[in-house]
């Protein structure tokens, strides 16, 4: 049940007193550690044992990122109806034995192209499901003023993992195998599990905890589910801008991701553990990013910080195809690279998400989370392919720079659109819509 909302007048408690969010922050973290490292283990295993090419490389990862596109309206209506914890709960039993299969698979010699492409739609379908249901559980547990903390706490494991994951992935390939560092994913998915098995606070479900008996139609078929909270997304000039702004991210930044596999190792001859390592500087930007997104968006601005942010970290990216060669000082710029990166980026998410959630009510928590993905992260197996035919045809460092440039379209959508306007505090939540069919 929810807690007070955030008018009543007692101080909010620290969100690390209540077992209960430390339990589905633990939970996930360690799911996001376990996709992170599953969704990159893939790609290296298929660069470095297959050797995919540029084309290929952009198949298996727009393969991935397609239930983005295909599955993220119908996740918001269905995690809008049913408990959050639930669905991500059965998500990661799911992911758990997908990876399993895939490492019993590799270690048997038949992980091969066609079996990669398979687990990696499968493994990026249910995370789809569960990154919908951890952003709509986390509204039903903690107050609307601890938000915030909460999204700062969550989002900055989320990032770390994101990296971490990876640097993990990497390092397990390249000392051990792929199979071996895909076993660690479905660990990570089985400490997950339990972790939220173990919330005890009942979760209510907005939509079923106050009924209007007079409206038989409340229970709305799933396409006007659907078209309800594209419609709110729509009509609301906050949300549409974070649409915009998400999609030219995402879009860019899967084309980037395309390419930076392939340089580091191809142009730059690194390593898989170093590219690990490299990636990995990421981890410890994101940590000090959720720090500051606690503190500078009350003292300077939610719109003064997004804005600047993204031209800070977006920014940073476009100095990675300068780099020559694999010596330390090599190295030590794309750890810088990275960490200026993880800490902006992740303090624009964080901003992102708060403002997200504070003008959205409880009921359209999921369908707003859901229509943001779709549009956002719908573009990403785009990105995915754009990136690997600009490898292919123009080469790695060129393609490189021009979808590294891409990124700083972000910036200007959010500077020329009413987020850049937000000040210290956050407006509230518009009136939830009714069901229509």
């Amino acid at each position: 049940m929810r807690p007070p909302s955030s008018s009543s007048p007692s101080p909010s408690p620290s969100l690390w007193r209540d077992t209960d969010f430390r339990r589905l922050w633990a939970g996930q973290t360690a799911s996001q550690l376990g996709e992170h490292t599953t969704l990159v283990v893939l790609p290296l295993f298929a660069v470095l044992t297959l050797d995919a090419g540029a084309g290929q490389l952009g198949v298996l990862r727009a393969v991935g990122q397609a239930p983005i596109l295909l599955l993220s309206l119908l996740a918001g209506a269905w995690v809008d109806r049913w408990r959050a914890r639930t669905v991500m709960v059965l998500t990661d039993a799911a992911r758990a034995v997908a990876v399993v299969a895939a490492a019993v698979a590799g270690l048997l010699g038949l992980l091969g192209l066609p079996a990669l492409v398979v687990v990696a739609f499968t493994v990026g379908a249910l995370s789809v499901l569960f990154d919908v249901a951890y952003q709509a559980s986390l509204v039903r547990m903690v107050r609307r003023d601890q938000l915030v903390r909460g999204n700062s706490a969550l989002e900055g494991s989320r990032s770390a993992a994101q990296i971490g994951g990876p640097a993990l992935g990497g390092a397990l390939v390249s000392l051990l195998s792929a199979p071996v560092a895909a076993a660690a994913g479905a660990l990570f998915f089985a400490v997950s599990f339990v972790s939220l098995r173990r919330i005890r606070r009942p979760e209510s479900v907005p939509e079923r905890v106050a009924p209007v008996p007079e409206r038989p139609e409340h229970a709305a078929p799933v396409r006007g589910r659907i078209r309800e909270g594209l419609r709110f997304v729509a009509g609301n000039a906050w949300l549409r801008a974070v649409c915009l702004a998400s999609a030219a991210f995402q879009l860019s930044f899967a084309a980037t991701m395309t390419v930076y596999l392939l340089f580091l190792p191809r142009e730059l001859h690194l390593t898989g553990a170093t590219v690990g390592l490299a990636l990995a500087a990421t981890g410890p930007g994101a940590l000090l990013g959720s720090v500051l997104a606690a503190r500078l968006p009350g003292r300077l601005g939610h719109g003064v910080v997004l804005v600047s942010a993204a031209v800070l970290g977006n920014g940073a990216l476009l100095c990675v195809p300068a780099l020559h060669g694999s010596s330390t000082a090599t190295i030590l710029a794309l750890l810088a690279v990275n960490f200026v990166f993880g800490t902006f980026s992740q303090l624009v998410n964080v901003t992102v998400m708060s403002v997200r959630q504070a003008v959205t009510p409880d009921g359209m928590q999921g369908r707003a989370a859901a229509t943001i993905t779709f549009v956002g992260m719908g573009f990403t197996p785009l990105g995915s392919l754009l990136g690997g035919l600009l490898a292919q045809e123009w080469g790695l460092r060129t393609g490189l720079l021009v979808t590294a440039a891409g990124m700083m379209l972000s910036p200007v959508l959010m500077a020329a659109s009413p987020l850049a306007r937000l000040g210290r505090v956050l407006p509230a939540p518009r009136e939830e819509p009714r069901h229509t069919e």
